[in-house]
């Protein structure tokens, strides 16, 4: 009772309980942070001796496969040879060549008896766990050839059933294998480039797929009886190898004497006399990369502009600006770091912003909901590493493809399951929308599992780490990007799947010109160089690179965008109860009219706005009202009025129930002492009715605080949509999920302790 008749004293009695209870929560938080705080960490390999002067280095090579390397008049000749010799006379030391074949090149550096690996290498991730590559020195292409008198034969689709051959070990062989699986044709491997022309020309296998260097050379010499009939496939570039954390000096003295021969004109002439019309220009390998060096391509820092000279982004921007949807969890080609909107979609987007002269504003908001606010007019444009499908296509214009994807398996790091048809009676986690949902539904309905379908990557991927789910199936860049980064606990068990190219898209029909923009701008990013840079950010993991997993280095870069999630959060909620407070007691009101007309009208209102999924009210809202008037509602606008509708609808309820809890006496009394309808009501009946109301009104406002948290679906960045961002970056939704609790938790203790005194007082 005491309490109750001093409320001003209750703080200073029981402050020290109130910041023990707080301190609790925060302690509690630290405990669980430590029993799952993971921590890592890497050192660096100290850098080599850079001098080489003087000095001898065996080069270990290939042994046929010209115009790299090969024999000329009694000579180990060929682009390869010719050029390591001229780096080694640029930068004052000597090469002993090793003619090994491919496959003994390579044992020969990983064993110590060569210093480095020369022989047309293509620079692929794979091997980069092997070896450190020098710049690249050539750009390659694959393509096909067949016999020169065969007819038969114009496209891929027509080696169904039939055999090829190619090299092994090289980009041709990958490249034949994953496309046989798509055509149904087997492939069969040779060690030399010879043996594979010549199986086809005897008629052993229908045709051959090999770098377009080689098969021009072999073709152009008359020495080779095939004709191509494709066109050239990008591939990888080549450089020069050696094993990974030796040799240091040997590869920074090729990268700057490669530089210099491209400089003076000696590697030209090398290309010119092995290629002749077919020699591409020096100055242009690697996206320039091979005559500026890596210091000055450096690919800069996630979410910068490429730092690449030769891609222009001084246009003036006066080609007008753009709304872009995205997704909000899809790394590594869109998530959040540090509150920018990162990955190689956002960093692609913004540096052909630069180029072509206009302006984007990025609106992440899911992928689902991105596609739906380009179809209601809310953005111009949607890029969120979306598939190019002939579906989409009837409501989508797309660009030229932007990255060329593949679907692929990942199980739990403990599993025993190999295969598709391991999955038999099990359930498989999926991501909607993506490829891989629809790779595993049909894959589904020929094995025999199931599907959990899930809106975010990390969601699908705890699914499985857990144990829900036997295994998922993603974009391999993603997949491999999140099990790289060390925070997704999966392992690979599949190859990847050939899929579907992603693309730029804009609603059919409109936007034409911000499409072309769009490819413009792609050409020449990949042109200059400045494409592979922004791919080289994601995808080129530096394992050597110190991680610090902890709980609480975690806790403390999340700390950031968290808070700001709150202070949105509770922005929305105050604004949210404010008008449904307004409309709660307006339509309670009306609710108890003798007018039929607006008690109908009352009852309409709490009648719809009860009935309905407050999910599906934020859509209207957002997507639906636009799409009618034509005006867009930023997030907090339609997230506003939708809680304020919603919750005046459950508020209208409650002030009807305490209108009606008030003796009708008061009412009487109140009339009879000459006091009119309004005025009674605002001086008798409602007070009271308020101190009926108000355990009531408490629980709502703190449901509508809770309620925030569905407005994440149309992007607005309150503390559920940071949470999810922070996961789509780090993938450990357990710790992240654990910190927005107690935030939540906080803040409703908090809030319920503040409306439990707000009620003793304002009812003593």
């Amino acid at each position: 009772m005491t309490l109750l008749r001093q409320p001003a004293n209750w703080w200073r009695e029981n402050r020290l309980a109130l910041l023990a209870s707080i301190t609790a929560m925060f302690i509690l938080l630290f405990t669980i942070g430590g029993a799952v705080g993971i921590a890592n960490a890497a050192t660096k390999p100290a850098a080599a001796d850079d001098g080489v002067k003087g000095q001898t280095f065996t080069i270990a090579t290939d042994t046929t496969w010209a115009p790299f390397e090969f024999q000329r008049d009694g000579e180990l000749r060929g682009i390869d040879i010719d050029l390591i010799h001229a780096v080694a006379e640029d930068q004052g030391f000597d090469v002993k060549i090793d003619v090994l074949g491919f496959d003994g090149a390579l044992a020969a550096v990983t064993a110590g008896q060569a210093d480095a690996v020369m022989a047309g290498m293509s620079i692929t991730k794979e091997r980069q766990k092997t070896f450190d590559f020098s710049n690249p020195y050539f750009d390659s292409g694959i393509q096909m050839a067949i016999a020169s008198d065969d007819t038969s034969i114009t496209g891929y689709e027509d080696l169904e059933g039939k055999s090829v051959s190619a090299k092994t070990g090289t980009e041709g062989y990958s490249f034949a294998e994953n496309l046989g699986k798509e055509f149904g044709f087997t492939v069969t491997g040779f060690q030399d480039a010879a043996d594979a022309y010549n199986d086809v020309t005897t008629g052993n296998s229908a045709a051959v797929f090999d770098d377009y260097p080689i098969l021009a050379y072999g073709i152009a010499t008359g020495n080779v009886a095939l004709k191509t009939v494709t066109e050239q496939e990008k591939a990888s570039s080549y450089g020069m190898a050696v094993k990974k954390g030796d040799n240091e000096a040997l590869r920074k003295a090729f990268n700057e004497g490669l530089k210099n021969v491209i400089e003076n004109g000696t590697y030209q002439e090398i290309l010119d006399d092995y290629l002749g019309d077919n020699a591409p220009d020096a100055t242009g390998i690697g996206g320039g990369k091979a005559a500026l060096g890596n210091e000055t391509l450096d690919p800069g820092e996630p979410g910068d502009l490429p730092k690449n000279p030769a891609f222009t982004t001084d246009v003036e921007k006066t080609n007008g600006s753009f709304t872009i949807a995205t997704d909000t969890t899809f790394a590594p080609f869109i998530y959040q770091q540090g509150g920018k909107n990162i990955g190689i979609d956002m960093d692609l987007l913004r540096a052909i912003a630069a180029n072509q002269g206009f302006e984007v504003d990025i609106k992440p908001l899911g992928f689902d909901a991105a596609l739906a606010a380009v179809t209601a007019g809310q953005a111009d444009g949607v890029i969120a590493g979306m598939s190019i499908t002939d579906e989409r296509k009837k409501v989508f214009d797309f660009s030229d493809p932007y990255y060329q994807s593949g679907v692929q398996m990942a199980v739990a790091k403990d599993s025993d399951i190999t295969s598709y048809q391991d999955l038999k009676g099990q359930n498989v986690a999926v991501k909607t929308g993506t490829v891989g949902y629809d790779f595993a539904k049909q894959l589904g309905e020929e094995i025999g599992f199931t599907i959990n379908a899930f809106q975010d990557s990390a969601d699908m991927y705890n699914d499985v780490a857990t144990g829900n789910s036997a295994a998922t199936f993603e974009d391999a860049p993603v997949l491999q990007f999140g099990i790289a980064s060390g925070n997704v606990p999966l392992k690979v068990v599949t190859d990847p799947e050939p899929g579907a190219d992603y693309g730029f898209a804009v609603l059919k029909g409109h936007n034409a010109e911000l499409l072309q923009m769009f490819n413009d701008g792609l050409k020449n990013a990949k042109d200059t160089g400045a494409y592979q840079q922004i791919i080289d950010r994601y995808l080129a993991i530096d394992d050597t690179a110190p991680v610090d997993n902890s709980f609480w280095t975690l806790v403390k870069t999340s700390i950031g965008p968290l808070s700001q999630g709150l202070v949105l959060t509770l922005l929305a909620t105050a604004l949210a109860i404010l008008f449904a407070m307004i409309l709660g007691i307006v339509f309670g009101i009306l609710k108890l009219s003798t007018n039929p007309f607006l008690r109908f009208l009352a009852s309409a209102y709490v009648n719809i706005f009860r009935g309905t999924p407050v999910l599906v009210q934020a859509f209207f809202f957002y997507f639906g009202v636009p799409a009618v008037t034509g005006q867009p509602l930023d997030a907090l606008t339609a997230g506003v009025i939708t809680l304020s509708l919603n919750a005046g609808a459950y508020i209208t309820e409650i002030v009807r129930g305490g209108v009606q809890s008030v003796d009708p006496g008061q009412m009487e009394a109140s009339r009879s002492l000459g006091l009119g309808w309004a005025p009674s009501m605002r001086r008798v009946v409602m007070p009271q009715a308020f101190k009926i109301m108000t355990p009531n009104l408490i629980n709502q406002f703190i449901i509508t605080l809770k309620d925030t948290s569905l407005l994440s679906v149309l992007g607005f960045a309150e503390l559920t949509y940071q949470g999810r961002i922070v996961i789509a970056s780090t993938f450990r939704s357990f710790e992240i999920w654990i910190v927005v609790g107690v935030m939540y938790f906080i803040v409703i203790w908090l809030l319920t302790v503040l409306s439990n005194w707000v009620d003793r007082k304002f009812n003593k």
